[in-house]
């Protein structure tokens, strides 16, 4: 009979119902089972990070325009821009190119004009087709011709290589404006009204005058 009470008051004693952490536990673990699913947050759920609009750095902007022409219209994701930069660039290219080819060939007919050896002829090279050094205007005309050639030439040659440097320097400026002004807003709401307007003046009776009105 006591081997039965004091199995049984161990029973009771270890019941969980009865024990404060075990039913702690039992309330916890039927709180989350009658949660719904979607209010359970699961370790992979992170909150995504929001990126701040694109605005671009006019002094990074004029450092890649400077190191490689078209680079600063690229970095302003002005693209439209980049067939105009390169553009400008190879046209001077070609008209350095070509005024200095010709430049060249004038140069060495009006040294081979002034030697006249008989060996040296590159003065005849550079003749128009059909035509002579006597249909030219003799020797002297046509050796004041190919000098005055050779003078245009070499300046046509020098303008095109200022060309070269003025279109590389505008790239980099443009670079540095629009990087400036990439957020200027202009929209249709930035106008400008201009229009008369009638007052009443009790000294002058009525006047007039005009309104300029400037939206932003």
């Amino acid at each position: 009979m006591l081997s039965f009470l004091f199995l049984q008051a161990q029973t009771e004693k270890t019941d969980p119902s009865d024990n404060d952490e075990g039913w702690h536990l039992q309330s916890k673990q039927k709180e989350t089972q009658d949660k719904p699913a979607s209010l359970v947050l699961q370790p992979t759920d992170t909150l995504r990070e929001v990126k701040p609009p694109f605005k671009p750095d006019p002094v990074r902007a004029v450092w890649l325009a400077s190191i490689l022409p078209g680079a600063g219209q690229i970095y302003n994701r002005s693209y439209w821009k980049l067939p105009i930069v390169y553009g400008g660039i190879m046209g001077c290219i070609y008209a350095i190119t070509w005024n200095n080819s010709k430049y060249l060939d004038y140069k060495a007919a009006y040294r081979d004009i002034l030697i006249d050896d008989g060996i040296h002829t590159a003065y005849l090279d550079v003749l128009p087709k059909g035509y002579t050094v006597e249909t030219m205007g003799g020797k002297s005309t046509y050796t004041s011709t190919l000098k005055n050639q050779q003078n245009v030439l070499r300046r046509y040659r020098d303008l095109s290589i200022v060309g070269l440097v003025a279109v590389y320097a505008l790239s980099i400026v443009d670079a540095y404006v629009d990087a400036h002004l990439f957020d200027f807003d202009i929209s249709e709401d930035l106008s400008m009204h201009l229009q008369p307007d009638f007052h009443y003046d009790p000294a002058l009776n009525h006047s007039g005058e005009i309104t300029l009105a400037i939206r932003f």
